[in-house]
């Protein structure tokens, strides 16, 4: 597993996460949607990675610092090649770990509530679509 900020991601690994996520939620999702939203440049923000034997990334997610303190954990992708073998979770395993006691929200798909709610998390608000997909509000620790 790896895991850096903006600064310290090199060129070639950026390109890779970028292309790895826009894999899964823009053409295996059919979401057009702005995937470069601001967001992964910010100084408080945490990639964090895994890659096969050829070291390229096949499992990300990213953790983004909140104004109030907390946590949002999101773009959790996992190439299709790769899944069943339990990278999202040790990924998000990894992701709790650094944000520790603080609270951490973030928008599940709602097919992914259990595997969430395994993690900790709890439904926090309505159901809810974007892109066309079903999403679900969920919390884990403090009171947003």
């Amino acid at each position: 597993m790896h895991g850096a900020t903006f600064a310290e991601l090199d060129s070639h690994t950026l390109y890779e996460l970028l292309r790895l996520r826009v894999d899964v939620f823009v053409v295996e999702q059919h979401c057009a949607y702005p995937e470069l939203d601001g967001r992964d440049v910010e100084p408080g923000t945490v990639h964090l990675w895994t890659t096969d034997d050829d070291h390229r990334p096949v499992g990300c997610l990213r953790i983004l610092s909140e104004d109030d303190g907390g946590a949002r954990i999101g773009r959790v992708a996992v190439a299709r090649s790769a899944r069943g073998a339990g990278l999202a979770r040790a990924l998000m395993h990894i992701a709790l770990e650094r944000i520790g006691d603080r609270s951490c929200v973030l928008d599940a798909q709602a097919n992914l509530v259990d595997f969430y709610a395994g993690l900790g998390f709890a439904v926090s608000g309505p159901e809810y679509l974007e892109d066309g997909i079903p999403h679900v509000p969920m919390r884990r620790g403090g009171s947003r």
